[in-house]
């Protein structure tokens, strides 16, 4: 689990394909020597498990299912990336708590400044855009931020001159692509409201409707509450 405050950039160093799997080899900075093999890091984001360290390089396996859903397959040899180390029970939770489980990629259309930030637009298939809410949260390149505003298939974040010194993101440009990760609180709302009923039809979803409040303890028979 993460915050979305990013900690440092990393530089590839190497990234080879094993079949439809890769191996990603990254520089890291001197003040994640306490990684060790087997622990978890957000790469721009993506949550990764360290295989091997030798120096400040560590190695990283990258599975077919996150090549698919990442930015992480299209990283070539020298690129930068935004870190994160795993958050501990005792630290602050400054940002959100990210998971590492990137939902998918989202198109850079615009980076204008905005006095001394910067508003990117960032436009994402309807299936994630579904999920955005004016002034929540979700994860840029692991970077935990604020919508400004949304619709079915874009949103804008603000950027502040501490978050374009700390990450890779004004290094990018109109037309590029960055991996997205959904606030999870809206995917388990969703999950609850959409869950069958248990004695109605299979086709039949559950709604949050005065039926079923009353189902559930809220009011009474007469749909008094």
């Amino acid at each position: 689990m993460f915050t979305g405050l990013i900690e440092a950039i990393g530089e590839v160093r190497e990234i080879r394909r094993a079949g439809s799997e890769a191996t990603l080899m990254l520089q890291m900075p001197p003040f994640f020597s306490d990684c060790r093999p087997g622990d978890s890091i957000a790469v721009d984001g993506v949550c990764l498990t360290i295989t091997a360290i030798r120096g400040n390089l560590s190695n990283l396996d990258i599975s077919i299912e996150t090549l698919e859903r990442s930015t992480l397959g299209g990283l070539k040899p020298g690129g930068m990336v935004n870190l994160e180390r795993a958050i501990r029970l005792s630290d602050r939770l400054g940002g959100h708590l990210v998971s590492g489980h990137v939902d998918g990629t989202g198109i850079l259309k615009s980076i204008g400044r905005e006095g001394r930030s910067w508003l990117i637009q960032i436009s994402l298939d309807p299936s994630l855009g579904r999920y955005l809410i004016e002034k929540g949260s979700i994860a840029v390149d692991g970077i935990s931020l604020t919508i400004n505003n949304c619709s079915e298939n874009s949103f804008s974040v603000a950027i502040i001159p501490e978050t374009t010194r700390k990450t890779t993101l004004l290094r990018k440009k109109a037309g590029e692509k960055v991996n997205v990760e959904i606030d999870m609180i809206s995917k388990y709302i969703e999950k609850f409201i959409d869950q069958r009923e248990e004695t109605g039809s299979k086709e039949q979803r559950s709604r949050i409707d005065r039926d079923m409040l009353t189902r559930f303890g809220f009011g009474d028979s007469d749909g008094h509450f």
